[in-house]
């Protein structure tokens, strides 16, 4: 992988260098916020839209500080399931409950699209992040640190319109970052980059999770993505969870390995074998 990295590709950008992790980890450990797991609970969790029941009663605990991938076909469920989580749907029936502590800006969402204000300058964008928090004296600080973080410091004045794709969902996670959420879930995030700028921007995923510690939950059609970054895999089907899997590979995993690559295999083989069971 080294040795491809050194070909150009404009897509492709190597974010994880020793400096920029550094100053960002001194930066974050310097705030005065820090960030904390939220642990999540589901109860018979519900929903239809119309006569169509797309989750069929979901009942899950994730631990605070957990790295959740949620799996399955299209249609399954998976993005309705984190629009409740993040409090983007009503619920038809069921709970989903947090600490008794958690506010409602402790949850941050990151969609497949960047979804930045182009008349705004990236350090703005990040900014809006803040929510009310952006009158504040420190709201310019806070968004500086949270650029920095995702290694795009020097990109602060840009408009959106000059960056790549893997740049514009940098700024998207910073400014999911900025508020220093306790839950952050990502929605098909990487769905959009090139091969490259996907794995490095899921090496910078993996990164600010251990770094900050928040509770992530992670949406996604790759299977290769879930079982490289989660703890935990959640298979859905037909609205109900097929597979709780929780994956206790070592961290950094090296991608292609004999263990990720049976897993992966493990999974791919029960969403095929619930595609044909379906069909016949």
């Amino acid at each position: 992988m080294q040795e491809a990295l050194r070909f150009r590709v404009p897509e492709a950008e190597l974010i994880d260098r020793p400096d920029y992790v550094k100053q960002a980890r001194r930066l974050w450990q310097g705030s005065e916020v820090g960030a904390r797991g939220l642990a999540l609970t589901i109860r018979g969790l519900r929903k239809s839209f119309g006569d169509h029941e797309v989750l069929r009663g979901i009942d899950v605990c994730i631990p605070a500080g957990q790295f959740v991938a949620i799996v399955g076909k299209s249609g399954c469920g998976k993005s309705t399931l984190l629009r409740l989580i993040a409090g983007l749907e009503s619920i038809d029936s069921g709970s989903v409950s947090f600490g008794s502590e958690a506010r409602p800006e402790d949850a941050r969402v990151m969609f497949q699209e960047p979804r930045l204000l182009p008349w705004a300058r990236v350090l703005a964008n990040v900014e809006v992040g803040l929510g009310r928090g952006r009158k504040s004296a420190d709201a310019r600080a806070r968004a500086e640190r949270a650029l920095t973080e995702v290694g795009l410091a020097e990109k602060r004045g840009q408009w959106p319109a000059v960056l790549s794709g893997g740049q514009k969902q940098r700024v998207a996670l910073a400014r999911a970052l900025v508020s220093h959420p306790r839950l952050l879930a990502f929605d098909e995030p990487l769905g959009a980059l090139d091969a490259l700028t996907r794995i490095t921007m899921q090496r910078l995923l993996e990164r600010v999770w251990r770094d900050q510690g928040f509770t992530a939950i992670l949406v996604t059609h790759d299977v290769s993505e879930a079982i490289a970054l989660a703890d935990r895999v959640l298979l859905l089907e037909d609205g109900r969870i097929a597979r709780d899997i929780h994956i206790d590979i070592k961290r950094p995993r090296k991608r292609g390995s004999a263990d990720l690559a049976a897993l992966e295999g493990s999974i791919l083989g029960e969403l095929l074998r619930g595609g044909d069971e379906r069909s016949t």
